[in-house]
């Protein structure tokens, strides 16, 4: 009896020393920090006093970011999207398009989802484009998880303390993160709106609204004068705080008008709503950008309030966003750890047909460390602020000068000069030739406006601010995408390249008010400069001037979503063929396949489209079709045009399956080193799905998964720690994909 327990207990020390091992292991795995920087520099210079720790049982809302895929593929796209002269011009993606083609593997965001859950976060939800997951946690989850300390410091500008992390994440994570938002409070979004000081003169003298201050439908009346309302376009807003729908009520009450257009509150990643003075909250803002971008779009099929703590969430939603807006506005004003944090979103807007207007700030001319991102980034619409004088109440614009406290100048946070804006920098003295400078374009911000805020008694020709521009602007591209949609042209999408190409044209004078007087501390001067861009838009002139830079000769294109069909034997799968249109074609398009293998039959319904529209195609496979993959191209013919599109069609068989193995299935690795062993996936039944690996913290995978249809090799690195626990340690290696699930084992053996 007591042999047998001397051996019990041997084999529990055994157990023991292997957990160990395998501790060890993992305390020494490869750590990823994500593509994007998180700690501040005030933190590292010590500019910033430590004052303590963040509780450990404070909750935490971040945002976890995964990188696109093919992000030269996708720069190449774009290039050719805004390309007049190009095949895809303004051919732009539906979300399941550009999920499809650049977004994360599924096989990635199930990975991260998994990470996030296993650490002890609550995940809030799934991200259409799987580039995003929101997730709440306590502080001591964080810590763990990304392996940081996140402390509290003293802020070194601002009378106030700030939450950080101390380090870098690096979370024991196979797929590489592009950012975590919502580790910091350093840079808490400002609105770019201000209230006037005494000595500020307001210049408002032919308002329509209370003490002849303007209306957001003066600036319709000033820059506009048509009879285009917007209608069948929608608009987006962002906003970091909530809002009392209170307060626009009593604004069109007191303007004696009326609000034909339904608002939207959406919540992006579970802030509030809601805003109420009465329990300290300011909606000034979001009540302003609402009443200029309805003033200038009266007949807005929509308009929608993306509210949320992280730019990460609030600009995933508006590329998710169904319908889409084409016309986004921005008057929030920050500044990241990282410039480049937010460049995956905006090159989604620009691929899916969607401009993002952002104000410039209010802070005259720009400087080192003005904290006027995004606004200098080189995918937004950057919109300045001018001192409009109109002919009369609700009349023409009259004449215009630089705001003095607009924001301009030369990029604080270093963006590189677009190609776009070099011909105009090299006309413009002070602007520079290697980094991006701005603003785009400018409208009215002097202290001119009419606002309600705060359930409160409201203001006349207190508040000015690039706040209000930049929502006008995006109410006037609500105009002239109507406009396009009625020529059965395109939208416009990303405008910058074409407002450059009209800038630098004969009638530049005609489609813009140049404002050449006037100063934000770089003066404004005949054409583009650091005060006003190219200026404030002049009506229908600058409309017909954006429509015939989109204008096209009739004809369509195709495309298939999704562009991927697995089908197994004896069943059928579909495919929605869609025709967009250019240039008001309107013939009908009749549809065909070729590419189909032996057993395989293509139907439409309907047989053919006319104009715009769509088309199920159903592809029905017979029991003794060979699996494998095909390219099925669908072919539109109308007269002597023809345009195709591509599906790939997947033939799986009954029983799908695959197996894994690795070699070699033994390792002998000193302590401090590591070892390698090539993993190896084989399918059969016709398997065609992505297999992603795992295995314990200590070992990584390059690649971390195999591509489908699911064949392929793998190396699979084994750290062994310095303290290692010596000989044979098990290493399970797990292979899932297609919704299957295997294993293999590989022995390591410790040795000195």
């Amino acid at each position: 009896m007591k042999q047998r327990f001397s051996s019990l207990s041997l084999l529990a020390a055994l157990a023991v020393m292997i957990c160990l091992a395998a501790n060890a292991f993992a305390q020494d795995a490869r750590r990823q920090a994500p593509l994007t920087r998180h700690v501040r520099e005030v933190t590292l210079s010590g500019q910033a006093l430590s004052i303590g720790r963040l509780p450990a049982t404070q909750s935490m809302r971040l945002t976890l970011v995964l990188p696109l895929r093919n992000p030269a593929e996708l720069d190449n796209f774009l290039r050719d999207l805004y390309d007049p002269s190009s095949a895809s011009y303004r051919r732009f993606l539906t979300v399941e398009e550009f999920t499809e083609r650049f977004a994360p593997t599924q096989e990635d965001y199930d990975t991260v989802v998994r990470f996030a859950e296993t650490n002890g976060f609550t995940v809030a939800g799934a991200s259409r484009n799987r580039v995003i997951v929101n997730v709440t946690g306590s502080v001591a989850s964080v810590e763990k998880a990304f392996h940081l300390t996140m402390g509290v410091y003293q802020h070194p500008t601002e009378n106030r303390t700030f939450h950080a992390p101390d380090r870098e994440p690096t979370p024991d994570l196979a797929v590489q993160l592009w950012h975590i938002a919502g580790l910091d409070d350093y840079s808490i979004p400002q609105p770019a709106v201000v209230h006037r000081e005494l000595t500020d003169r307001p210049n408002a003298t032919t308002g329509s609204g209370p003490s002849s201050s303007f209306l957001g439908s003066d600036m319709r009346a000033a820059y506009y004068g048509g009879t285009l309302t917007g209608s069948g376009q929608s608009l987006g807003l962002l906003e970091y705080v909530g809002t009392d729908l209170a307060d626009l009520n009593t604004y069109f009450k007191n303007a004696n008008q009326t609000n034909n257009v339904p608002i939207t509150l959406k919540s992006t990643d579970g802030t509030s709503t809601s805003c109420l003075a009465s329990l300290g909250c300011d909606d000034t803002e979001q009540t302003l950008d609402m009443t200029q971008a309805l003033g200038m779009a009266p007949g807005l099929s929509s308009l929608v309030m993306y509210v949320g703590s992280t730019d990460a969430a609030i600009f995933n939603a508006m590329a998710t966003a169904k319908p889409l807006n084409s016309q986004l506005s921005s008057s929030w004003t920050w500044k990241p750890a990282d410039p480049g944090t937010d460049n995956p979103f905006f090159k989604e807007f620009a691929a899916q047909g969607q401009n993002l207007f952002q104000a410039s700030g209010d802070s005259r001319k720009w400087q080192a460390g003005s904290e006027i991102y995004p606004s200098d980034d080189a995918f937004v619409t950057s919109v300045g602020g001018t001192d409009l004088e109109t002919s009369s109440a609700g009349g023409p614009w009259s004449s215009e000068t630089a705001w003095a406290d607009g924001g301009g100048g030369i990029s604080p946070d270093k963006f590189a000069i677009p190609s776009w804006q070099t011909s105009a920098a090299s006309g413009c003295t002070a602007c520079s030739s290697t980094y991006r400078n701005g603003p785009d374009v400018s409208a009215n911000a002097n202290y001119t406006f009419y606002v309600c805020a705060d359930q409160t008694t409201c203001s006349a020709n207190e508040y000015g601010g690039t706040s209000f521009a930049a929502p006008m602007w995006a109410g006037f591209l609500a105009l002239v995408n109507q406009q396009a949609v009625a020529n059965g042209q395109p939208t416009l999408g990303f405008i910058n390249p074409t407002l450059y190409s009209i800038g630098l044209g004969s009638s530049y004078d005609l489609d813009f008010h140049d404002i050449t007087s006037g100063s934000n501390g770089f003066a404004a001067t005949v054409g583009y400069d650091l005060a006003t861009g190219w200026g404030s838009p002049n009506g229908v002139s600058l409309i017909n001037a954006l429509l015939a830079g989109s204008s096209s000769t009739p004809g369509f294109s195709l495309s298939a979503s999704p562009t991927s069909v697995s089908v197994a034997q004896g069943s059928a799968g579909t495919s929605t063929i869609t025709s967009t249109v250019t240039g008001g074609f309107n013939s009908a398009i009749s549809l065909s396949a070729t590419g189909q293998p032996t057993g395989v039959t293509v139907g439409f319904s309907p047989t053919s489209i006319t104009g715009a529209g769509t088309s199920t195609m159903t592809l029905t496979v017979a029991s003794s079709t060979v699996t494998g993959t095909y390219s099925i191209t669908v072919i539109g013919t109308s007269g002597s045009t023809t345009e195709t599109t591509t599906v790939s069609l997947t033939v799986t068989g009954t029983n799908p399956n695959f197996t894994i193995s690795a070699s070699p299935k033994t390792l002998t690795v000193a302590r401090g080193t590591t070892g390698t062993s090539v993993v190896t996936t084989t399918i059969s039944g016709g398997f065609n799905s992505a297999i992603a690996l795992s295995g314990p913290g200590a070992a990584t995978f390059k690649p971390s998964s195999i591509a489908a249809p699911g064949s392929g090799t793998s190396t699979m690195t084994v750290h062994v720690g310095k303290t290692a626990t010596l000989g044979n340690h098990p290493v399970r290696i797990v292979g899932t994909g297609g919704g299957v699930t295997h294993s293999t084992t590989v022995t390591v053996n410790v040795t000195n």
